[in-house]
């Protein structure tokens, strides 16, 4: 494991494990920590020995979102709109939402603000029990800005999005499942293990699979269906070249579990 001050993380058996740090602010986000964010996920993009992310945090709570304390010390020297947290958050969603492997929040506690932005982020979501999330923007006079205005209405639906944004609602791990916001429920004290059977599953699967299918599913939106019908097809020739289509081939012919490299 490698521990930084604000950031700890750990390769295991494929699964690349980040865990913020900063306790004593909750785990919020301040410039340093969205930079090395983004800096450890372009190693673990490109690393083919990792091929699963898993973000989740110390201590009790997930992420608390923006740092509201380098936020005021930017306000009080007249830098509010040009300190960069913004563009620097923008960057680290971008590049969490576009990776190439897949992805899991593992919500330890409360999401707020960009911290929630984080988790919506991901490709999964699963919450311990005494998991909250609050969008956080409206109560400070302000509208979503890392990502909660695009993400909400495609997994909650447009009223249920509103009612989390105008309303600023606290919104416990149940309600979230209801809603889909996250996709499991667990005890807290079972968090980290089943997020680790899912994340060995994933690091298990067929990686460059997985890759073409986050990319059409992120492209899908803006398509028609005969342009997806053709994205498809192109991606599946790149996946039937690949060392894994030729594995499954393989193991149905000799009728055993596959065994993917990842490649």
């Amino acid at each position: 494991m490698t521990t930084d001050s604000a950031v700890l993380s750990q390769v295991e058996a494929g699964v690349a494990w980040i865990t913020l740090n900063r306790t004593a602010q909750r785990n919020a986000l301040d410039i340093p920590t969205l930079k090395y964010l983004h800096a450890l996920l372009d190693d673990y993009n490109a690393d083919p020995q990792v091929r699963v992310v898993v973000l989740t945090g110390s201590g009790r709570s997930f992420c608390a979102g923006a740092d509201l304390d380098e936020w005021a010390a930017a306000e009080a020297r007249g830098a509010l709109e040009s300190y960069g947290w913004t563009e620097t958050a923008h960057a680290l969603m971008n590049r969490l939402y576009s990776l190439e492997k897949p992805t899991i929040a593992a919500i330890n506690g409360t999401a707020v603000g960009a911290g929630m932005d984080l988790t919506l982020c991901c490709d999964l979501r699963i919450a311990g029990q005494s998991a909250r999330f609050k969008a956080g923007y409206t109560s400070m006079a302000y509208s979503p800005d890392a990502g909660a205005s695009w993400h909400l209405p495609r997994l909650i639906g447009s009223e249920q999005a509103k009612r989390l944004l105008f309303l600023d609602e606290l919104w416990g791990s149940e309600r979230a499942l209801a809603a889909g916001l996250v996709g499991e429920v667990c005890a807290d004290e079972q968090l980290q293990s089943v997020t680790a059977q899912l994340a060995t599953r994933l690091a298990n699967g067929p990686t460059f699979a997985f890759a073409q299918t986050k990319q059409l599913m992120r492209d899908g939106a803006d398509r028609s269906l005969a342009q997806q019908l053709q994205a498809e097809l192109a991606a599946g020739l790149l996946c039937g070249r690949s060392e894994d289509a030729s594995e499954a081939l393989r193991a149905v012919a000799e009728k055993r579990p596959a065994r993917f490299i990842g490649r």
